[in-house]
């Protein structure tokens, strides 16, 4: 019986793989196949099909190579836990249902197909979200990881003046370790003036402002000074168009004219020597 729903399934792939895709996107909770490219929709659908009869035979286990690569794929576009279980439920109701139109199921051996139907989904299942479990675990770890990289250190480049250049989205995970950073490296370095170059973040909105604010706010509380620096023009408009009140600490466009005011705020001056 095994064999016969194996090979009823093969005879029958590409019928099944497109009643599976028409049927996942007719959901209206799961949107993203109809926003991935068709031909990576019809490769990814074949290859689900695929891996769902890879332990169709005499033996439990599923191909763990296939099993591997494939949730390696679906977890970079993005399919959920959720996605992933009503994909095998509905995958499993179109088989079912092919199995009766095509007669590999009937009355005289309903019993014994649904046994083995049972034994070949649920195992399946487990499988694949064991896998993408574990999968995704790693990738959670080194997605925390490559966020603790990202949140800037504290530079020091001048005695008593330290530069942490910004560079990215930040969130509010992101604006807790650059906090922790900025206000470690503040008294370890003794700065004075602290520079927060925004240059490298492509978007400040309401709460990127706010993480901002609260930085100046902590580090004066420890005794430094703080200046925003590397306010680009659109950046400095949507600033004011937000409404966003910076006064409390001073700004510049740029670095540079950041460093000059900071070391004549440390009582200092670049003085250029003539040759």
């Amino acid at each position: 019986m095994n064999e016969v729903m194996r090979k009823g399934i093969v005879e029958n792939i590409d019928t099944i793989t497109t009643r599976w895709v028409e049927a996942m996107k007719e959901n209206a909770d799961e949107r993203f196949l109809e926003l991935m490219p068709a031909p990576v929709v019809a490769t990814t659908s074949r290859e689900f099909t695929e891996l769902m009869t890879s332990n169709l035979t005499y033996r439990d286990t599923v191909d763990k190579a296939r099993l591997d690569e494939f949730t390696e794929k679906i977890i970079h576009f993005g399919w959920s836990i959720k996605f992933i279980n009503r994909a095998i439920d509905t995958f499993s109701s179109v088989v079912y249902n092919l199995f009766f139109e095509t007669g590999i199921l009937k009355e005289s051996n309903l019993r014994e197909g649904i046994h083995i139907f049972t034994n070949w989904i649920n195992p399946l299942r487990e499988s694949i979200i064991e896998e993408y479990s574990t999968k995704w675990e790693r990738t959670d770890i080194l997605q925390k990881i490559a966020l603790q990289e990202l949140s800037a250190s504290l530079i020091p480049v001048f005695d008593k003046i330290s530069v942490m250049p910004l560079v990215g989205t930040i969130d509010t995970e992101r604006a807790k370790l650059i906090m922790e950073n900025l206000l470690e490296g503040v008294v370890k370095q003794r700065a004075e003036v602290v520079l927060l170059d925004i240059t490298g973040v492509p978007v400040v909105d309401t709460m990127v402002a706010h993480h901002i604010i609260q930085a100046a706010d902590a580090v004066r509380l420890v005794g430094a000074k703080c200046m925003l620096v590397g306010i680009r023009p659109e950046i400095a408009q949507t600033i004011v168009t937000l409404g966003i009140n910076l006064t409390d600490f001073s700004t510049t466009s740029t670095l540079r004219r950041g460093m000059q005011k900071a070391l004549e705020m440390t009582g200092r001056t670049i003085v250029e020597e003539e040759m």
